[in-house]
């Protein structure tokens, strides 16, 4: 199916029972917090995508936007404003709005899993939305998959099996039409244990802009 623009979950989708059931006993607990899908940010014709795993609690599913009052949000942003993906100053922790010029940000799955590890249904259930984003970026080039799950989900939405395209950090593939791009996910446990440092992670930036 060829997608026209990018789909968006309505706010009270219920395609995964577990996910849900979350949502709606954080509605309870914080009613004045998103809860619910959190959608794509960014622009449509932007050359570089890149893919998280899911909104974090007190993240993405409060704000409502993607990365946004996460701390992996933190260095995501700081990193794609040095290297003038974006073109604006980033607050932490506050729900600044962002003015993005060649890049999009969306997750592997759309709305926040128990301990943030959504399961293979759930990354199944939301794999159309990724479609519908690869497939309205006419100007893509570069994917970028934060973790082994969104490797996972971008190989599952084009129909590309992990065997031949295995994940590794600063590994970049030629797929289809875009190159595919792995980093490990900038989380706070990557950083805290040093899986991930700063530097670690501008090295992936700096290969990416010599491919846009």
């Amino acid at each position: 199916m060829a997608y026209k623009f990018p789909l968006k979950p309505n706010h009270e989708c219920n395609r995964c029972a577990r996910l849900r059931s979350l949502i709606l006993q954080n509605r309870l607990k914080e009613p004045n917090w998103h809860n619910g899908p959190v959608n794509s940010s960014g622009n449509i014709n932007a050359r570089l995508l890149i893919v998280g795993l899911a909104p974090g609690l007190r993240g993405a599913n409060r704000t409502g936007k993607v990365f946004k009052g996460d701390h992996s949000g933190d260095l995501l942003f700081s990193t794609l404003i040095k290297f003038g993906l974006i073109k604006d100053k980033y607050e932490k922790r506050m729900n600044n709005n962002l003015s993005f010029d060649n890049c999009r940000i969306t997750n592997a799955v759309r709305c926040l899993p128990p301990q943030n590890k959504p399961n293979g249904s759930e990354i199944k259930n939301c794999v159309k939305f990724l479609i519908s984003e690869l497939e309205t970026m006419k100007n893509l080039k570069v994917v970028l998959a934060l973790g082994g799950i969104a490797h996972g989900a971008i190989l599952k939405a084009i129909e590309k099996p992990k065997s031949a395209y295995k994940f590794g950090h600063n590994r970049f593939h030629k797929v289809d039409k875009f190159i595919l791009a792995n980093s490990y996910h900038c989380s706070r446990y990557n950083m805290n244990t040093r899986r991930l440092t700063e530097d670690m992670f501008h090295d992936v930036f700096k290969n990416i802009l010599s491919y846009l």
